[in-house]
């Protein structure tokens, strides 16, 4: 989907690890014009390094960033949304199109949040919820966005348009958001074990380390990338490789004798669960 938003203007809040990824992409892209992005960091010396590293405004005042915006990219954490929203809101107006990727952060609580801060004022501001994950730094993301009671179509579409220039965007109701959160999110972490251990296994049975590192990269790459491509459930491609006999069923016995199978469900249900923690803690 392509959007005519070099037009609008974008206020990145928190342009941490992910929010530079993000800003990065949507520079690079063409996505957003730089002389019509503001962003806001915590130190002023990280500022002025993004400030000359992206040719964009960079400040540490958020409502002073927001003065204008047509679209907010909320990127600080969970703790911190209730007290950026209380600053921000004088200066949101019933155009305005929020954009949060704080995670466990419901667009319930951002909508309360906003109308809260400004004494009723704007209580139909335009919501949506997204959640990325780091892969979006190498454009190879997975995003799921939802929308709040007042965000419709075409702000769907919006963020839809932003998250597609990392990577592949879905959307979802917003009951699931956990367990992307849980699933996506963080499985790129369980993914990096699974590589390393596989990269483990290769230098242990006598590959040099950079090669097994290549091999399992590769290998978990071009694994995923079959099954986007066609389609086909995990299980009937993981039968396609197990010869009858062959050394591939007893590579399978012994991680099931190991449980991963089930170890890694438990990593999923246990980061969901958590997932909807992080909202509660200061």
């Amino acid at each position: 989907m392509s959007l005519k938003l070099s037009d609008k203007k974008l206020a990145v809040l928190g342009a941490g690890k992910l929010g530079g990824i993000l800003l990065r992409a949507y520079l690079k892209q063409g996505l957003f014009v730089s002389s019509r992005v503001t962003a806001t960091v915590k130190h002023a010396e990280r500022a002025a390094a993004l400030a000359k590293e992206l040719a964009v405004r960079v400040t540490n005042d958020n409502r002073e960033a927001v003065r204008g915006a047509d679209i907010i990219l909320l990127t600080v954490k969970p703790q911190a949304v209730a007290e950026v929203l209380q600053e921000i809101a004088p200066e949101i107006n019933a155009q305005t199109l929020l954009i949060s990727v704080a995670a466990s952060v419901p667009t319930t609580y951002l909508e309360q949040q906003l109308a809260a801060a400004s004494g009723g004022k704007h209580n139909k501001v335009a919501v949506v919820r997204a959640m990325p994950n780091t892969p979006a730094a190498v454009g190879c993301g997975m995003t799921a966005i939802c929308q709040g009671t007042h965000a419709g179509t075409g702000h769907l579409e919006i963020a839809r348009s932003m998250f597609d220039a990392v990577g592949l965007t879905i959307v979802l109701d917003e009951k699931h958001m956990d367990a992307v959160t849980g699933l996506s999110a963080s499985g790129p972490a369980f993914a990096y074990i699974i590589l390393e251990s596989l990269a483990e296994a290769g230098v242990k049975v006598g590959l040099p380390r950079d090669v097994a590192t290549l091999l399992a990269a590769q290998t978990m790459k071009g694994s995923a990338s079959v099954v986007l491509e066609t389609g086909d459930h995990p299980a009937l491609l993981k039968d396609a490789v197990t010869t009858p006999a062959g050394c591939t069923i007893d590579g399978i016995l012994e991680l099931e004798e190991g449980k991963l199978r089930v170890t890694l469900i438990k990593a999923v249900v246990k980061a969901t669960h958590r997932a909807g923690e992080l909202i509660f803690e200061k």
